[in-house]
């Protein structure tokens, strides 16, 4: 046993020796590639050193190049300086004179010369020609204004339908008002539910959603099943018959003005005017009637009638899109012909009728006349109007301008609004927190009077189907 005990000692301390030589030998070669390694490294940043030492004696050279150019440049500078100074010494000492003094005989000699035909040239003018241009001028515009005498009904903040019994109204507002704040939540506008009978009014600033909501309840009061899933259904079903009037709204006013070759685009844009307001007055009323009185001063005038009512029947096509592109009404015109393709003729027309271009054509001075007769006829516009509207679109842009916000409306005459959020964005907190900011933003940037109650709603929806 001792024997084999021996033995088997000796194998082990064999096997391990081996062992250990053989990590050894591994070790040996694992350190000799690793100064291999090391020493390729330093050769290559030994080799990157003696680059950058070449390259800063380059650029070195190069400095030393350009401070000897800026040096050469000033004395040349200073000596064509010393030059032009001795010129103009030896010019004065010939002429005996400055130079601001030979300007100043020059001019003096001039004017003698020229005063006596100047004056004779001027009274004559003054005497003959101001009253004539006058008297010619007043002939043209009262023609214009003659020949085109459009009634003006200016916009409505309100819009009634017409029920046929009182059993609707209750059908409408629903258990516990549960279709009525649907309805004003989808369209955007508010209900006026009372006690007059055989009607209901939708108030809102925007007649857009106004049309829609009425042509929505309208159509609602004619289905007879009023409930929040159907009242969303009429609503889409309206926003798609708008849109349809819109176009045809931009194709009727082009026939009408008989303003042809425009982009199909352009004409949509314009059509969405019927439904804009500047100060009570049609937008869209207001550029048909421009484009035909700048079509009747063209003519008087010799211009292009066809340009200047062009140019007069899209002066506005900016204010379309106004409230969702930054910039002035005229800038967002202008880049919409321009995308469009429309001629450069028609841009040079409209873009000058806020004088925020210079006028390049004698079309360009008609269109902001006929803006003028337009605009400023009594009774054409309100200014109350305009400034509650403007109001109340500030305060859906304050709203709409928060991370998390999906839609906002401006209610009970602008006292309220109504802000929808995403449910998966904000949370019950952060929706008490958002208000409270809304509040401050709107208490900062507007001026109003009284309060103005600011409604976060955040509604989560489950739908499922069962088959």
């Amino acid at each position: 046993m001792l024997l084999n005990a021996k033995e088997d000692a000796q194998k082990i301390t064999t096997k391990a020796e081996k062992e250990a030589a053989a990590k050894l030998e591994e070790f040996k070669a694992e350190e000799k590639e690793k100064k291999e390694v090391l020493k390729r490294t330093e050769d290559r940043y030994i080799k990157k050193e003696e680059l950058l030492d070449k390259r800063q004696q380059d650029i070195d050279r190069e400095v030393e190049g350009l401070k000897q150019k800026v040096v050469e440049i000033k004395k040349i500078r200073e000596d064509s300086e010393d030059l032009k100074k001795g010129i103009e010494k030896d010019l004065a000492r010939i002429a005996n004179l400055t130079p601001e003094k030979a300007k100043e005989e020059l001019i003096l000699k001039i004017e003698k010369q020229s005063e006596e035909d100047i004056l004779v040239r001027i009274q004559k003018l003054e005497m003959t020609g101001a009253e004539k241009l006058e008297r010619k001028a007043k002939e043209i515009l009262t023609t214009a204004i003659h020949r085109l005498g459009n009634s003006v009904s200016s916009d409505v903040l309100t819009t009634a339908v017409t029920i046929p019994n009182d059993e609707i109204k209750g059908k409408i507002i629903g258990k516990e008002g549960r279709n009525i704040r649907a309805f004003e939540r989808v369209a955007g506008v508010e209900l006026i539910v009372d006690d007059t009978p055989g009607s209901i009014t939708i108030s809102a600033f925007d007649p857009v959603r106004r049309n829609i909501a009425k042509l929505a309840l309208e159509n609602l009061i004619a289905d007879g099943r009023i409930q929040p899933v159907k009242i969303e259904e009429m609503v889409d079903k309206a926003k798609n018959e708008i849109n349809k009037i819109i176009k045809e709204s931009g194709e009727k006013a082009v026939y009408e003005c008989g303003v042809y070759n425009l982009d199909p685009r352009i004409v949509s844009i314009l059509g969405r005017l019927h439904f804009r307001t500047s100060y009570g007055q049609n937008v869209l009323q207001h550029s048909i009637e421009m484009a035909h009185i700048c079509g009747m001063l063209a003519a008087e005038l010799g211009a292009d009638v066809q340009i200047a009512k062009a140019g007069a029947l899209l002066h506005d096509i900016g204010k379309a899109v106004d409230h969702e592109i930054q910039g002035t009404h005229v800038d967002i015109g202008r880049r919409i012909l321009q995308k469009f393709g429309a001629d450069e003729r028609i841009i040079k027309a409209m873009q000058a009728h806020h004088e925020e271009y210079p006028y390049e054509t004698i079309e360009s001075i008609l269109v902001q006349v006929a803006d003028a007769i337009s605009g400023g006829r009594p009774g054409a516009r309100r200014d109350s109007v305009e400034n509650y509207i403007k109001r109340l679109e500030e305060l859906e842009r304050i709203a709409n301008s928060f991370t998390g916000v999906e839609k906002a409306y401006a209610l009970q005459a602008g006292r309220e609004i109504r802000v929808f959020v995403f449910p998966d964005a904000i949370s019950d907190l952060e929706a008490k927190r958002l208000a409270r900011e809304i509040a401050l933003r709107v208490e900062n940037e507007l001026k109003y009077p009284g309060e103005i109650k600011v409604n976060v709603i955040r509604e989560t929806r489950v739908i499922e189907y069962a088959r």
